[in-house]
């Protein structure tokens, strides 16, 4: 994953993506850079354009951000629901015991 963030730094700072410049980035981090996974993240790089690609995630990522925050607003509907029925209980059962010592 590292040698994928440090192909966005690069593209953020409009530096060229090459071996040198991610190993650079990955060395500075205090990890060890693996040649072999630097070529082979050029490589897969080659023919892609990152802002496309950045901007094809961000649009699938919205609606499943969307979707996943629905299940979490009935959750928390449905514990407040709880939370006032047990409230109405309890409140149900003082009254019966204020009854029995009226």
């Amino acid at each position: 994953m590292e040698y994928i963030y440090a192909a966005m730094i690069l593209h953020s700072a409009d530096k060229d993506i090459n071996e040198e410049n991610v190993k650079s980035i990955i060395e500075a981090a205090g990890i060890e850079a693996d040649d072999a996974r630097v070529k082979a993240l050029i490589a897969a790089l080659e023919d892609v354009d990152i802002e496309e690609a950045i901007a094809t995630t961000a649009m699938a990522a919205a609606p499943a951000a969307a979707t996943e925050a629905a299940p979490v607003a009935e959750e928390e509907a449905d514990e407040e629901e709880e939370e006032e029925e047990e409230e109405a209980a309890e409140e149900e059962a003082a009254a019966g015991l204020g009854a029995l010592f009226g």
